[in-house]
């Protein structure tokens, strides 16, 4: 199987799982917290490129106690940079990753801090792009993540969050890591 036939399966696993879980876990709303909300955030990974946004759509389950937030989310971050040595070549490079997942996070919803913890699947696409040949490529890898951050829901709709994902690449084949770690500042607006 060719390296084009690969990343177009393994997109559409990730993609086809994720949209399956998402529609078969069901919502529980007499107790749940929130119901849906949806965030943006800025954030900083340990590895290039460094600096990106992010944005996820969240959605309350099966919570059936008044202070355990259950929700399913699906997210999508984007990073660019441009690096004027990459791989020690010391060649520019101009380098672009987004990655999309789908994970199900559990918190405790009380006073002005609520803190949560997640576990996640999802799909990297990794691009290198340069004048020298070696370092013109792109590559896509599955990944898990686990994550764990902190609310504060200063207003009932609109909450800031700080969040430290740590996330382990399941088959890098052309990365030159294979594991990383990001910290997102952002705010979600529940509804």
């Amino acid at each position: 199987m060719n390296l084009q036939m690969k990343m177009i399966r393994n997109t559409l696993t990730t993609f086809t799982a994720m949209l399956i879980m998402w529609l078969v876990v069901p919502v529980q709303q007499v107790h749940a917290v929130t119901s849906w909300g949806i965030g943006a955030s800025y954030e900083l990974r340990d590895a290039d490129p460094g600096k990106g946004f992010g944005l996820r759509l969240e959605r309350g389950i099966l919570s059936t106690v008044p202070m355990l937030d259950l929700k399913m989310r699906a997210h999508f971050s984007f990073f660019s940079d441009e690096v004027s040595s990459y791989r020690d070549a010391g060649l520019p490079a101009e380098l672009d990753l987004f990655d999309y997942g789908i994970a199900v996070t559990g918190g405790l919803g009380f006073g002005l801090l609520h803190p949560y913890v997640g576990v996640g699947l999802g799909q990297e696409r990794f691009r290198s792009e340069s004048d020298a040949p070696i370092l013109d490529f792109s590559e896509n890898s599955t990944y898990w993540n686990l994550y764990g951050g902190l609310r504060f829901p200063i207003l009932p709709m609109l909450s800031p969050f700080i969040e430290y994902r740590f996330t382990r690449l399941m088959d890098a084949d052309d990365f030159d890591y294979n594991q990383n770690s990001r910290i997102a500042f952002g705010v979600t607006l529940s509804f």
